[in-house]
């Protein structure tokens, strides 16, 4: 993984397959995002090196307390952004698609600043 936002990107997607999967794999990962499988073992292992999951005994892709809390995090800066583009006037898929960039990228204050425009917080 060449960054942060790469690793946050990871967390998230294997936290939203979660949500619609009983077991995520690394298979799963890659249909999501379209990466090749060399890519996204590269970055599954590198998840598993920092301590944001670990492997179940089939091999399928556990997050961490620590890797959930992450994960969460970024998903809540998804949502948050999205719902506050629609808000702005953005269709849907406009806002979803430039979500997914400002969501690592944006400080927490202006995050904040954010949530209480999209009537979150």
């Amino acid at each position: 993984m060449k960054n942060h936002e790469s690793e946050e990107m990871y967390l998230e997607t294997i936290l939203r397959i979660g949500e619609k999967k009983s077991a995520v794999r690394s298979v799963d990962v890659v249909d999501e995002l379209g990466y090749a499988k060399s890519s996204v073992s590269r970055a599954v292992n590198l998840l598993k090196k920092h301590g944001y999951i670990d492997f179940g005994q089939g091999g399928e892709l556990i997050l961490t307390a620590e890797g959930r809390k992450k994960a969460e995090s970024v998903f809540e800066r998804h949502k948050v952004i999205t719902a506050a583009l629609i808000k702005m006037g953005a269709d849907p898929a406009t806002a979803e698609e430039n979500a997914c960039r400002i969501e690592h990228v944006i400080s927490d204050e202006l995050f904040e600043i954010v949530k209480k425009y999209a009537g979150q917080g």
